[in-house]
């Protein structure tokens, strides 16, 4: 079932859209219970062998760089909402830095080959 703004999935009021890709939907909204900001990522089909790896997988670490799971339902992951941009694909390093970044100071390519 398609979310929209001041709809309520259980206890969880939709905000607005974040965002969608090819499993579903993300959505901001606000837990009700712990008045607290979530991202909701709603699957398009019901819960999928898929969308349950990916709930196990995030559930099984704990790392500051990576959300918290904080909900299941049939057909979505609630998850800690993470204020910034979008990140449509990884942040571009200057040379400079790839070259801090690598161990030895070698590029990426020489990185690889050993």
């Amino acid at each position: 079932m398609p979310l929209s703004p001041g709809e309520k999935l259980g206890p969880y009021e939709i905000l607005g859209p974040l965002g969608q890709g090819g499993m579903g939907e993300v959505w901001k909204a606000r837990d009700t219970r712990l008045n607290r900001i979530v991202a909701i990522k709603q699957s398009r089909i019901r819960f999928s062998e898929r969308f349950e790896r990916e709930a196990h997988a995030i559930a099984a670490l704990n790392h500051p760089h990576i959300c918290q799971i904080y909900d299941v339902g049939p057909d979505y992951l609630v998850m800690e909402y993470v204020e910034g941009q979008p990140l449509k694909a990884p942040p571009v390093l200057v040379r400079a830095e790839m070259h801090s970044a690598l161990p030895g100071g070698r590029t990426l390519p020489a990185q690889l080959s050993h």
